[in-house]
């Protein structure tokens, strides 16, 4: 019988993995057609020069570039990450950018590495959807605030409303379960839990919902760019079924561009003073 600790040391291995394994993918085809999710976490940040920020789960550190010349030399803006390959890949983007105050280091959403109050501001672009611990995250996320510190974090909603979510939860029913249960892009469709969680942490907040997306010339890209988070570990043939009822359900037709609709959450809050 394993511990929980042992459970989420596990579901962390197998999240990194995943992330360490499209992080080339990431880059090239899945940052751009995020960019306007994380255009408005950078607007509803309030940004000003001087500020510290925090983008949790950075990635190829797309929200941390957009900070950086934001908060200028008086501020630092430090991106943080579980997954190595992702972190290597926002080292490179950075190192042809004349931004000092940028750094980008490993760590989590439940024990980030930084010292109580000392950031205005923490965002979270689609990455607490895969945090295995989301109380955990929420306590750390209030530590490291300052009081009346910002908290700005993307989510998506639910597959009715959202293509990206239909695609993965579709695909993934062909893949065997997680190794932790509650993680996965709808995972805070219903963001109610958390929000609580925030608030007993000691951060009000609530939720935005702007409609955005992006556009694919046809399934087969799609299937290219999007299908490695689900199924890289499937064998060929529960990969062929799971290529085939995402086919049906999005390209019923079988050709043709599609643009994903995405209903984008956006839980925007303060740390109380």
């Amino acid at each position: 019988m394993k511990t929980e600790e042992e459970r989420d040391e596990k579901a962390l291995a197998w999240q990194v993995g995943v992330w360490d394994r499209i992080s080339e993918v990431y880059l090239r085809e899945i940052d751009k057609r995020f960019a306007p999710v994380v255009d408005q976490v950078i607007r509803r940040a309030a940004l000003e020069p001087g500020h510290n920020v925090l983008d949790l789960g950075t990635g190829t550190g797309a929200a941390a570039l957009l900070a950086a010349p934001i908060v200028g030399s008086a501020g630092q803006v430090v991106g943080a990450d579980p997954s190595p390959d992702m972190l290597d890949l926002a080292r490179q983007r950075a190192a042809g950018l004349d931004h000092p105050n940028l750094k980008f280091q490993l760590g989590s959403a439940e024990a980030i590495p930084a010292e109580d109050a000392s950031f205005d501001a923490v965002l979270a672009c689609l990455s607490l959807m895969y945090v295995i611990d989301r109380a955990a995250a929420a306590r750390e996320c209030a530590r490291v605030l300052r009081p009346g510190g910002r908290f700005v974090a993307a989510v998506w909603a639910r597959a009715e409303e959202c293509d990206i979510v239909l695609f993965q939860q579709t695909a993934g029913r062909f893949a065997p379960p997680p190794p932790v249960s509650g993680v996965g892009p709808g995972a805070l469709a219903d963001a109610a839990p958390f929000i609580s969680q925030l608030a007993e942490a000691g951060i009000e907040a609530h939720v935005e919902t702007e409609s955005l997306g992006f556009d694919f010339d046809d399934f087969s890209s799609a299937w290219e760019v999007l299908a490695g988070v689900t199924t890289a570990a499937l064998d060929t043939e529960k990969r062929t079924e799971a290529k085939a009822a995402v086919q049906a359900a999005m390209w019923p037709d079988g050709k043709g561009p599609r643009h994903f609709l995405n209903t984008t959450q956006f839980i925007v809050g303060r740390k109380t003073p």
